[in-house]
């Protein structure tokens, strides 16, 4: 069992807060604790008919370049994953899904940060108006099994979520 014995807040912003905590861990240590807290978010694994995937492209500057990604993005207060789902895919890519359908849920960073991201399944698209936010400059394009092979063999590929992605439907790479 563990206890939080003290926290405190030492930044909040738009997207996260910063907490330093003072806890009593299992098996009797005690430590202070640098505390990233995140709402939450969701992925979103956008899948054609003919089983294509649809990525994005956007520069993100912690790591001082373009990346491609799946589609992506933080709960809003009080909205579910299914419907940050929704709401991201168009927001994004520009697509209505038929049906989405959760697939897993998992935490990318745990040793300081308390985000948990939703995996989720987006089929049956169909075009719509993109709508992305003043700052995201997006590139869409969608991919082939083989081409996300290579991508993912070549470590074209660096972004966390979109390989806990891709290899939910993909399997393990050579």
């Amino acid at each position: 069992m563990f206890r939080t014995l003290e926290s405190k807040s030492v930044f909040s912003g738009r997207v996260l807060e910063l907490r330093l905590d003072r806890v009593a861990e299992p098996g009797g240590v005690t430590a202070i604790r640098e505390v990233v807290c995140h709402r939450g978010s969701v992925v979103v694994l956008p899948r054609r008919d003919d089983g294509r995937v649809v990525l994005v492209r956007q520069f993100r500057y912690a790591a001082r370049k373009h990346l491609w990604e799946l589609v992506a993005g933080g709960l809003q207060p009080d909205e579910t994953p299914l419907q940050a789902a929704r709401r991201e895919l168009a927001e994004e890519t520009g697509f209505r899904a038929r049906s989405l359908k959760r697939l897993i849920s998992f935490y990318p960073s745990p040793g300081f940060l308390t985000e948990r991201m939703h995996l989720i399944e987006a089929r049956g698209l169909a075009p719509a108006q993109a709508q992305p936010e003043a700052d995201e400059h997006i590139e869409v394009a969608e991919f082939s099994a083989a081409e996300l092979r290579k991508m993912l063999d070549t470590g074209k590929l660096e972004d966390a979520k979109t390989l806990v992605g891709l290899l939910w439907i993909l399997g393990p790479v050579s």
